[in-house]
């Protein structure tokens, strides 16, 4: 079906709305601080391209370079005043873009720039060069309006401003998949349950658990003491159930600059200053907590409080994703507000002790940097927005390589890492939930997961809000990942014109030929994350991935021995309340148990192990301090008779150290 565009008389009908649009958006939380500029006045226009991006971000300037780069014509498309996203609006710093993860055209960014301590405006100044250089025709306030599809190909995108761009190929590069949602392409918000794609790091946590929380109880009521009188801002009564989904979405907050000294501007009143708002730090103070201040160039939000409370505006992104341009105006400006506020509360409230006062007026805002914005960022750091769900669907499996994709067009190598989702009251004291920080080694990421399905669209790509489940998506996120992936997607773009084909059937081996020419890195060349592979081991293996197991267990990495890619503790929390069970079926006959751990002088003396095997059950105790005895990684539990199951459960009951678990092996006696 072929969809029309508005006619001309409409789109003026729809200018003069935008007059009445502009009136009702919120002011700027501070003088030239704004997300969404509706458009003046509607000319109609036409331009017609080989590779449309659609969005300035870091991904999209670098998919349209790498366009030009192909032979391509290309229009890049930038909904605000700048390009580069959050590179050149916040970061001065940057994860996931080492040297053996992150080459092609990132790396030659980077190269220029540096990965720490680098001016946005330096950033911007570079990418706009190699734009330049490339014969990148780039659009401002570029604001998506329509799209136009015959059957599954994207013939044309409308903007407010009349523009129309034609193209043969597309490629979304929004943080939060604003053209695959108007392309009516699948897409997810929120985090799934970890039933949905068997994750342990998913759904909704259990709140207080992870990083970045409190260290002194805080009262969430508006009155001390008293239920009746309400909660907090932003402060949820039920934070839902551990392990199911749910629409929250990790907390977005502005990336500050901030300067010590002479070239400094001191930090603005907002224009809405809610001092219910800062309570929560009021309180921190007067408990006593330690604000472990850690303030520098590029100020995130572990920098005070060790992250319980400072500039995540937790809570207030629910709307974001999904939302209009005045929504999106709106939940901007809130968080500007909210943020400039905590600066000028720590600065200027009597709340504050003195002596810290004193230590944040030092810092403030620069002069050369942001300068149509007072000093501000530009950006809000959208560090989650929609998800395509296409065919392939990158999860916790993929990024602890128990799942590799065959089609790798990149790598990522960032912990899974979510910010928190929310703020809970749990027995009278505030608790953050949706903190995960789990290390990962490097992963290749699937050409299939910025694929949308065949059924949904041909011609578009999505190297940005690509196809991922949230904990997923929480390592893949990063500025330098996005570029790799922005190059790649502008390669196969290229290769689907040349070859006359849809975006799916673009053949791999040609697409990574021309990646690894441009030096894309597809596959990680620093040795495997895997310590000791199950494959080489005698007998029947059981890891902890395999294992049932009751309450929650924290996977690390960090103490080598280890079988397969690492092993699980229980943070030494919730005794009696945790459990493995390590089960297999297995050949009648004489088997020897072997446990598997990393020993350390913060384990468990006295870990409780029991043994079901075909004369009854054998419990003892195993001291995990003491280095195994097999290989240093094994210790024996005996051996006994099995018929066609053999089962080990450990628990952490009554234990005075951290609990271990990594594999069980039942090893048949004429092996052992």
């Amino acid at each position: 079906m072929h969809k029309t565009f508005l006619p001309a008389f409409v789109l003026l009908v729809l200018v003069f709305a935008s007059h009445g649009l502009a009136q009702s958006l919120p002011e700027p939380a501070i003088a030239g601080l704004r997300y969404y500029y509706p458009p003046a006045k509607v000319e109609p226009r036409e331009i017609e391209t080989d590779i449309c991006v659609y969005g300035g971000t870091s991904g999209g300037v670098i998919a349209a370079i790498q366009a030009r780069r192909m032979g391509k014509s290309a229009v890049l498309l930038s909904f605000g005043k700048h390009v580069g996203g959050l590179t050149t609006g916040g970061l001065s710093h940057t994860d996931g873009g080492g040297p053996d993860v992150c080459g092609g055209l990132a790396r030659e960014f980077y190269s220029q720039i540096g990965q720490s301590h680098f001016k946005p405006s330096a950033a911007e100044d570079v990418y706009k060069k190699m734009l330049s250089d490339a014969g990148v025709d780039v659009h401002y306030l570029a604001h998506l309006d329509k799209v136009t599809k015959e059957g599954t190909q994207i013939t044309s995108i409308a903007m407010e401003d009349g523009l129309v761009v034609k193209a043969k190929q597309f490629i979304d590069a929004t943080y939060e998949g604003d053209l695959l949602a108007r392309a009516g392409v699948s897409y997810a918000v929120g985090r799934e349950a970890n039933s949905v794609y068997d994750e342990t790091y998913d759904g909704i946590r259990q709140p207080g658990t992870g990083g970045h929380n409190f260290s002194k109880d805080i009262d969430p009521y508006v009155k001390p003491g008293d239920p009746a009188s309400g909660l907090l801002p932003r402060i949820v009564a039920d934070g839902g159930v551990p392990g199911e989904g749910d629409k929250a979405i990790q907390a977005y907050c502005f990336r500050m600059r901030l300067v010590k000294g002479e070239n400094r501007r001191p930090f603005p009143k907002p224009n809405v200053y809610d001092t219910q708002q800062y309570e929560v730090l009021a309180r921190l103070f007067e408990a006593g907590a330690d604000p472990r201040m850690g303030w520098s160039i590029d100020t995130n939000n572990h920098h005070l409080f060790s992250g319980a409370y400072f500039i995540d505006f937790v809570g207030g992104n629910t709307d974001w994703p999904e939302g209009d341009w005045v929504t999106r105006e709106k939940v901007f400006q809130d968080h500007a507000n909210y943020q400039i506020g905590v600066m000028h509360f720590l600065t200027n409230s009597p709340r504050v002790p003195q002596q810290w006062r004193k230590r944040f007026a030092t810092y403030g805002l620069p002069t050369d940097e942001y300068q149509d914005t007072s000093g501000w960022t530009h950006e809000l750091y959208i560090r989650e927005g929609r998800r395509m769900l296409s065919d392939y669907v990158m999860t916790q499996d993929n990024c602890q390589g128990h799942e590799v994709p065959e089609d790798s067009i990149g790598l990522a190598s960032y912990n899974m890492d979510s910010h928190h989702c929310q703020m809970v009251a749990v027995d009278g004291a505030i608790r953050n939930e949706g903190n995960v920080e789990i290390r990962v080694s490097p992963y290749p990421i699937a050409y299939r997961a910025i694929t949308p399905k065949a059924s949904e669209c041909t011609n578009l790509l999505v190297p940005v809000a690509l196809s991922s489940s949230h904990i997923a998506f929480g390592s893949i996120r990063m500025e330098p990942v996005f570029m790799i992936l922005g190059q790649s997607a502008a390669t196969a773009a290229s290769q689907a014109i040349d070859d006359k084909v849809t975006v799916q059937n673009v053949k791999y081996e040609p697409l990574v030929k021309q990646l690894l020419a441009d030096g894309q890195i597809v596959e990680h060349q620093g040795g495997s994350a895997i310590s000791i592979s199950p494959k080489g081991l005698k007998g029947v293996v059981v890891d902890d991935r395999d294992a049932k197991l009751s309450g929650e267990w924290v996977e690390s990495s960090h103490i080598r021995p280890f079988v397969g890619r690492g092993y699980r503790h229980d943070a030494d929390q919730a005794k009696g309340k945790r459990t493995a069970t390590f089960a297999t079926k297995l050949k009648p006959g004489q088997y020897e148990v072997r446990l598997a751990y990393s020993a350390n002088s913060n384990r468990a003396s006295n870990l409780p192990v029991t043994i079901q095997h075909a004369d009854g059950k054998h419990e003892l105790a195993v001291n995990q301090r003491e280095k195994p005895s097999l290989d240093q990684i094994f210790v024996s539990l005996g051996t006994f008779r099995f018929e066609d199951q053999g089962e080990v459960v450990v628990s952490n009951a009554g234990t005075n150290g951290h609990v271990i678990i990594d594999a069980v092996v039942f090893v048949p006696v004429d092996e052992s």
